[in-house]
Order: C-alpha cells, then sequence, then structure tokens
C-alpha cells in the first residue's frame, strides 16, 4: 500500500514558511510536524515545477497538486485502463450478491497481467462510484406524499391456553414534510389490513396527501412496472374515496420512499425495540403499548435542525392537508364471475342472480359485508343483500325469464285451490292425498304437457278423479243399493275414489291395456301412469304377471 501523502493545506504551509517567513527546512519539520525529508522533497517538487509564493489567484488545490506531482508517462497505461470496465464491475455487484471486488480483479489480472493491483483497482473503482452514483436531493412540499410500508421485524402475539406465538406486523406511514410518522400492528398484510392501515393513517393525520407512495406489495399493486404498475382495485377504489391517487416506488429502488425507510428504522428502534421484553396476548394490547412510544417518537427533539417532528407537522403540513370525506372508506372486495347457465353468479360460496340475458357472460363483483354488487361494463346491474348461507341461491325475481317467472306462480297451495276449483262436484279434495302420490312439489310432472304451461301439469289428485279403479281378480266386491261398487281389500290411507261399476270385459281389456304399457316402459317411473297412480303408495302392482296371462 503505498505511503498517502500530505494535505495540500500543509503543502502550502511548507511553502509559505520557506518563502514568506524564511525558514530553514529543520524548523519547517518541528513547525509542521513532519519529518526533515519531507520537507525537502515537497521543496524540489516545488522549484522542478516553477513554483513561487504567494501563489497565483487562479490556482487552486487541483491544479497545485497536477504540478507537484505530474503523471508518469507509462508505456502501457492505455492497454492497462481499457481492461477496467467499472460499469460492468458496478453492475455484476448488484447483480450477484455473493460476487466480491476481489473475485472480479482476480478475473481482470487473468486478463490483463499488466494490469493494475488490487489497491490500485479498488481506489479506482471507488473514484468511479462516487463520480456516479449520485444522489439527487429531493423536496417535499407540504401535504403532498404519504409514504407507506411495511416494517420488517415482526411482534409475537401469544395465545392464552395453547401459548402459540403468532407474528404481528408493524405499518408504518410517514409525510413528505415534516415526517410525522404513525405506526400500528396488524395480524398479517393482507388486503384488509392493508387498507385499513391508510384508514386509520388517514384519521390520525387529520387529513389526506395527494399522492400515496407505498413500495409494490402483492396486497396493492397487481403487477409492478416501472413506468405502468397496475393498482389492485380495492386499493384504488379506496384512494378515489379520499380524493388522492397512487403512485407506487419503481421497483428495486429503495430511495424513491427514503422518507418511510428512514421511518421504519425509526421505528425499529425507538418503538420494536423497546418491547422486546413484554410478552402481548392480543393486538389491541400490543397496539395500546406502541400509542405512547409513537407520541414520544413524534416530540423527540430533531438532533440537526431545530423542533420536532409534531411541531414541524403542525405548522407545515396540517394545513396543506386535504379534508377527510364525511363518511368513512368501508372495505369492499373485487372478484370477477362468470355467470352460469341458470344466471347466477357464485361469490363467497352463495349464489346471486343476474339478468337471465348476461348468462354465460364475464362480470365484476364487488362484495362488502353488507352488500353485493355486479357490473357489466362499468355499469350496475344487480344489488343483492349479502347472504353467509352456503349452497343456496338468492334471486331477483326481475332477472328470470317470463316463462320462469310463470312457472313459480303456480305454487302448490295454488294448484290445489285450482284443482278444488275444477273437480267434478262431489269429488273429495286434492289435499286429502297422500304426499307420496305427488311429485315433487306437490306437482305431477306429466311430461306429454308443455313444459312452461302450469295449467297442464296437473296434481296427482286430479288424475286420479279421472281414472277407474281396478280390482284384481278374486277380490271381493261390494256393490249398494246405489249401484256403486266398494272393495273389501283394505285401502291405502288416501282418498276413496268413487267410480262406476265395470263389467267383466271391460276390465279385462283394461288389465291388458295396462301390462302392455307397463312391458313396454321398462324402468322408467315416468310412463306407466295409469298402473303407477292405482297402487296409491304401494309397491306390489294391482295386476300381476300371472293374472295377465290367465
Amino acid at each position: 500500500m503505498p505511503q498517502k501523502g500530505l494535505s495540500m493545506r500543509k503543502i502550502k504551509e511548507v511553502l509559505r514558511l520557506r518563502f514568506a517567513a524564511d525558514l530553514n527546512q529543520e524548523q519547517i519539520a518541528r513547525s509542521c510536524s513532519i519529518s526533515q525529508s519531507t520537507v525537502h522533497r515537497y521543496l524540489e517538487r516545488a522549484a522542478a515545477a516553477g513554483i513561487e509564493w504567494p501563489l497565483p489567484e487562479e490556482y487552486d488545490d487541483r491544479q497545485l497538486n497536477e504540478l507537484l506531482f505530474p503523471l508518469r508517462p507509462v508505456r502501457s497505461q492505455a492497454n492497462r485502463r481499457s481492461g477496467a470496465d467499472f460499469a460492468e464491475v458496478h453492475r455484476e455487484l448488484k447483480t450477484h450478491r455473493h460476487l466480491t471486488l476481489q473475485l472480479i480483479w482476480e478475473e481482470y489480472r487473468q486478463n490483463q497481467p499488466d494490469g493494475y493491483g488490487y489497491s490500485r483497482y479498488c481506489e479506482l473503482y471507488q473514484q468511479w462510484s462516487r463520480n456516479h452514483n449520485v444522489v439527487m436531493r429531493q423536496e417535499h412540499p407540504a401535504g403532498e406524499k404519504m409514504f407507506v410500508d411495511w416494517a420488517g421485524p415482526t411482534v409475537p402475539i401469544y395465545d392464552h391456553r395453547t401459548g402459540e406465538a403468532m407474528p404481528a406486523s408493524l405499518f408504518v406511514a410517514v409525510l413528505g414534510a415534516s415526517t410525522y410518522t404513525f405506526a400500528r400492528a396488524t395480524m398479517g398484510q393482507g388486503l384488509a389490513n392493508w387498507i385499513g392501515c391508510h384508514v386509520r393513517a388517514f384519521e390520525f393525520f387529520d387529513g389526506t396527501t395527494k399522492l400515496i407512495v407505498p413500495d409494490n406489495p402483492r396486497t396493492g399493486v397487481d403487477r409492478a412496472c416501472r413506468y405502468e404498475p397496475d393498482i389492485n382495485r380495492t386499493y384504488h377504489e379506496m384512494s378515489q374515496h379520499y380524493g388522492t391517487a397512487v403512485m407506487p416506488a419503481r421497483p428495486y429502488k429503495p430511495r424513491d420512499k427514503a422518507k418511510v425507510e428512514n421511518a421504519v428504522l425509526l421505528a425499529e428502534r425507538w418503538i420494536l425495540a423497546v418491547l422486546r421484553h413484554q410478552k402481548f396476548f392480543s393486538l389491541a394490547e400490543l397496539n395500546d403499548a406502541i400509542a405512547p412510544l409513537l407520541e414520544r417518537l413524534n416530540h423527540r427533539p430533531f438532533r440537526k435542525r431545530e423542533g420536532t417532528r409534531a411541531l414541524l407537522y403542525a405548522n407545515v403540513d396540517r394545513p396543506a392537508l386535504q379534508p377527510l370525506p364525511a363518511e368513512r372508506y368501508v372495505m369492499a372486495d373485487w372478484k370477477t364471475v362468470r355467470a352460469s347457465i341458470d344466471y347466477h353468479v357464485e361469490i363467497d360460496r352463495h349464489y346471486y342472480s343476474v339478468p337471465y340475458q348476461l348468462a354465460g357472460q364475464q362480470l365484476e363483483a364487488r362484495y362488502t359485508g353488507l352488500i353485493v354488487e355486479i357490473f357489466d361494463a362499468g355499469k350496475r346491474i344487480a344489488s343483492h343483500v349479502r347472504s353467509s348461507v352456503p349452497y343456496r341461491h338468492t334471486t331477483n325475481p326481475a332477472h328470470m325469464p317470463k316463462s320462469h317467472r310463470a312457472h313459480l306462480e303456480w305454487t302448490p297451495s295454488r294448484l290445489i285451490h285450482w284443482a278444488d276449483a275444477e273437480k267434478p262436484p262431489g269429488t273429495p279434495g286434492v289435499d286429502t292425498l297422500p304426499a307420496h302420490s305427488l311429485g315433487r312439489n306437490g306437482w305431477n310432472l306429466n311430461r306429454r304437457s308443455g313444459p312452461h304451461d302450469p295449467r297442464k301439469q296437473t296434481t296427482s289428485g286430479d288424475g286420479l278423479s279421472r281414472l277407474p279403479r281396478h280390482h284384481a281378480p278374486g277380490e271381493d266386491v261390494l256393490e249398494p243399493a246405489d249401484g256403486s261398487r266398494q272393495s273389501t281389500r283394505p285401502e291405502t290411507p288416501g282418498v276413496l275414489l268413487h267410480e262406476p261399476a265395470l263389467d267383466s270385459e271391460a276390465f279385462s281389456r283394461s288389465a291388458n291395456h295396462d301390462g302392455h304399457r307397463a312391458r313396454t316402459a321398462g324402468s322408467d317411473p315416468r310412463k306407466p301412469a295409469r298402473a303407477r297412480l292405482l297402487r296409491s303408495g304401494r309397491n306390489d302392482s294391482p295386476v300381476t304377471t300371472n293374472e295377465r296371462k290367465s
């Protein structure tokens, strides 16, 4: 390592004492606390350069240094300098975290055996770095920017019963002009906590700034980009509610948000470090402990200027802040949904209707804890009260087709009243039929009827009232005096049908016809209508195969 030369101030003092005070070299050495040989060497260099005292006014320290220590011409200087690309060295050091300058120098010497030594190589790189890594001084007008970020260290919160520790994150916000700081602990760094901390920060500052400068967290920025970052929809909606804008810092450029980086460092030193010996069992307990420490930090005097953060906030930032809106922002989530074939969309395992014309279309849903809103191309097309019942449907009748609404108007009770009004005089009411003799929702699903005509879908009671009563061979039949017949076979609970008598020939023709329909229908329960309805809930058929053969 070469010996470091004297400062230019001391060299000027040597020249002054020799030419102005007319002291000898020994006296000059004692006065400047240097060796006599050093005094002799500098005086020789001054005489060789033709320097006289007093120095010309246009001479500065750099020009005097060039006169006393001129660069010696080196034959291989151009070749040695050509191999040192410090811009590439700087890029590699930033890209590879484990790379060192010594390793780069060793690779450089392998390609340039006559190149610089390690000490000179490091010195030249430091000079290049000082000239290129300059930082612009940023001026922050009052009330313009609020910088936000999460602190790196977390605080453990312990469960009372199990003793399990859960990490709590610290959110930090700071105003640009006064560095007035806000801090709050949350359980995690999710979107709800991110938005909630912004709302509390605005209320703590008692106003809003024109810009919010965050980092690029996934909760706030969907896609980080140097020029056009994609802001989260909820985050963007919150900024619109408070009349501000979000301007994320450039990726991997922490100097864009140096204010909050410094505020996070101070919060870690004056808040988290102070709480290191305490044990917390709830988030509220932790925030109660943070509040007085935050107050002390904001009233702590500056070291290099007069005043405190709180005093500077009251005089500079507070008058320039925008007023808070009349209502507090309510957290809302956004979700891209697609309407299914039944014109419903799924949100948190519950289904909400949209106009049936939008079935199969991609829509956007905005939902809070109380309401669900659905948008198509930015226009709200549906609104529902939020329901927490899973796997159920909330349907607005106005969203249904006309045929679907007409279908739902024919409820089982309405069908029963209609059947009672249309039944022949003296026929028992339909409401006396057993429940298992009716179809689903109390309807007899007649496939031959129109799909959307409820009047054609008669109830089982109405169909039974029009069917003749069949009796198995050998069954006793009672004939009252009025000419009607009644079977002695025990009846299934339900409706006693009053039917005209059938002769044996008519019964045989009817039994053969029903047997043919049962054989051709197979196992489909919808096709053998007459034979199935006459069972009145029994599993055995009233006409067996042997009886049909006989």
